[in-house]
């Protein structure tokens, strides 16, 4: 399962689901790929992990006691508006779950696709975080004709 073309693209990861099983098939698939991650089993722990230590991206699972997965995301966000997350739930499609009603940068629904969704979901934020930022394409050219005069 490793990709070569990841390797640049290693990441710090926190994963956050109160279900150590999900928790630790999540893990091994992420390390495999060259991932330095981190687990949690409660929301408010994670919080206070992201508050101590940098990750560039945060996998949270949805239902979890005490705090589900969108209550974490807008706390995080309060901590850390630049972080990438990812919701997983088995409950997107029964609760509307969407990256534009949940603060998530990516939602993915727990199937037997879900792994094929995170390793590429993972690989596309981490991907974007790598890149710099793009100037628009307006102001390049209004520079390029003031360079030509």
């Amino acid at each position: 399962m490793t990709n070569a073309s990841s390797s640049n693209l290693n990441g710090r990861i926190l994963l956050l689901d109160d279900n150590s099983l999900g928790l630790s098939a999540r893990r091994s698939v992420l390390e495999e790929l060259g991932h330095k991650v981190t687990t949690s089993g409660a929301p408010q722990d994670a919080l206070e992990l992201c508050a101590k230590q940098r990750f560039d991206l945060v996998v949270t699972d949805y239902k979890m006691p005490k705090m589900n997965g969108v209550e974490f995301i807008t706390r995080l966000r309060k901590q850390n508006p630049a972080v990438a997350v990812i919701l997983i739930s088995g409950f997107t499609d029964t609760l509307g779950l969407n990256e534009a009603n949940t603060g998530a940068d990516v939602v993915i629904q727990k199937s037997s696709h879900e792994v094929t969704h995170l390793i590429r979901s993972v690989n596309r934020l981490l991907r974007n975080l790598r890149q710099p930022p793009r100037k628009p394409t307006g102001s390049q050219g209004k520079n390029e004709k003031r360079k030509a005069k």
